[in-house]
């Protein structure tokens, strides 16, 4: 019956985390055409590094979310309370020292950062923007971290995931009724702020409503003791993330910002359809390490491995062919800037595909708790990242940060993988490998496959849709294929889940009836 629910659960998060993200792409792809539109490049590129440079506080978290979900998964698992009350009262302080430090960064932010960019904005402007895009992210260290993180440790990532899809829903829904009635970019970025306040209030209430935490226990700091060896973890994350577009503001202009903030949007949301599968999975790996399910664990994770990587050859070779053309369609009638940046684009696409592939790896040495032992290649990831990024930006521009990013990405990645078949998952390293030839060749099948195919006139969203379909299903036959080949094992666990768990649901309904 335990597995039956922690497989149920693994399923909603899926679900749930797939709409998300389906929601995210629309509105992500509505709302900064509308910036740009509007307000102009310079605008859009301005509001994205202010965001960034904000997102710099969260080092602060000492990766204490990664420690603290480590922490949970074997009370939770046993429904020890006190423990679950100890863990959060613990992390409540935490990230409440955290929320009071990040306003007096604000504070200090929106005095400097002004004259970073005061050759585009006046000093006043500037400032207020800073202030506003701030708020909403005080509010969610104050209030909703801790629990957030303790439904995601339960497998009930889905009601936050719930949650974020409606609060974003009726953001996009304001902006756009904002800009149509001539809001300037403040009054737009305040409403916008205001809306995200609700999630953590909502989270707070269900929280209180479904787990009887105890409020008036002792804090328990030793569960959460290897948060300083998170650190790592979460400044490897961070870079991944935020760096790229600190280092653009710097070395060149907001304009380049809003360039690279176009195709990440686009890349990142392909992403996150990858990532869904940790969010529904994480959790239930600290489940079977809590529990001693060695051989469960092995077989779920080259599942996982499996599925993984199929899915980042079929989205990200599909998005490396399809990724120019829709540029060109989206930035059309935009003239401040150049958006054709092809070559930025291909190597921006393969860091974020490489980033992806480390996601099994990842999600296990988080549920194990190896924080202390893999901290120094986190340290090493954001360092060459860092340097890399630094030196080829002022000699090629946008193209070298994402340079930097690849590299890193890539390390961090081999890195993770022979690791984690020394450490964790006694195997050998050659299964790795193994896949990792296997994919790429089917990458180079894919786009030999697409270039007989005659590229059509892109004149509509229409064109591209068709174009895209035809691409994606090339990729899809290819990889399938490739799976067939070589993995045959893995698609017959695979099946066997799927029937598995279709049959359970059945017995379930008849005993109900």
């Amino acid at each position: 019956m335990v597995k039956i629910m922690r497989t149920k659960k693994a399923l909603e998060n899926i679900i749930c985390e797939f709409l998300l993200e389906l929601v995210t792409v629309v509105c992500g792809l509505i709302v900064p055409r509308l910036i740009i539109g509007t307000f102009g490049s310079g605008i859009n590129g301005l509001s994205s590094s202010i965001s960034q440079f904000l997102s710099y506080i969260v080092l602060l978290e000492s990766g204490v979310g990664g420690v603290m979900r480590a922490a949970l998964y074997k009370p939770l698992a046993e429904n020890d309370i006190n423990s679950i009350s100890g863990i959060i009262k613990a992390s409540e302080r935490f990230f409440k020292k955290i929320a009071f430090i990040f306003l007096a960064y604000l504070l200090v932010l929106s005095v400097i950062y002004p004259f970073i960019v005061q050759k585009d904005f006046d000093y006043l402007f500037t400032f207020s923007l800073v202030l506003i895009i701030g708020i909403s992210t005080f509010f969610q260290y104050y209030f909703g971290i801790s629990y957030q993180i303790l439904l995601q440790a339960d497998q009930r990532q889905y009601i936050s995931s719930l949650m974020r899809i409606g609060t974003m829903v009726v953001n996009s829904v304001m902006i756009i009724l904002l800009i149509k009635i001539g809001a300037s970019i403040h009054i737009v970025k305040l409403g916008s702020s205001i809306v995200f306040l609700a999630r953590p209030i909502m989270l707070n209430l269900y929280v209180k409503k479904k787990y009887s935490i105890i409020k008036s226990c002792e804090p328990d700091n030793n569960a959460i003791k290897q948060k300083w060896d998170g650190l790592g973890h979460h400044i490897a994350y961070f870079v991944h993330n935020n760096t790229d577009i600190v280092l653009l503001t710097i070395f060149t202009n907001v304009k380049e910002v809003s360039v690279y903030s176009v195709y990440y949007m686009i890349i990142s949301n392909i992403s996150k359809i990858v990532t869904i599968f940790l969010t529904g999975l994480e959790a239930a790996f600290g489940n079977m390490i809590a529990k001693g399910e060695k051989e469960t664990l092995s077989r779920i994770f080259n599942l996982f491995e499996f599925i993984v990587f199929s899915l980042t050859t079929i989205l990200f070779t599909s998005t490396s062919l399809l990724i120019m053309p829709f540029i060109s369609i989206y930035t059309r009638g935009v003239t401040d800037v150049n958006y054709n940046r092809p070559l930025f684009a291909y190597i921006l696409t393969a860091a974020i595909a490489a980033y992806c592939i480390r996601i099994p790896y990842h999600a296990v040495v988080l549920a194990a708790g190896h924080f202390k032992q893999t901290k120094k290649g986190a340290y090493l990831e954001a360092a060459i990242n860092v340097i890399v990024s630094i030196v080829l930006v002022n000699i090629i521009g946008i193209e070298g940060v994402a340079i930097g990013t690849l590299v890193a990405m890539l390390y961090r990645t081999i890195q993770y993988a022979f690791y984690l078949s020394k450490n964790v998952i006694q195997r050998s390293s050659f299964c790795f490998i193994k896949k990792l030839i296997i994919y790429m060749v089917s990458v180079l099948v894919i786009i030999l496959f697409v270039n007989i195919i005659q590229e059509p006139v892109f004149r509509t969203y229409y064109d591209w849709l068709n174009y895209a379909i035809i691409v994606t299903v090339i990729a899809l036959l290819i990889t399938l294929a490739a799976g067939l080949i070589f993995f045959r094992m893995e698609i017959h666990d695979l099946i066997s889940i799927a029937k598995g768990t279709l049959s359970k649901k059945r017995e379930v309904k008849k005993r109900e009836n």
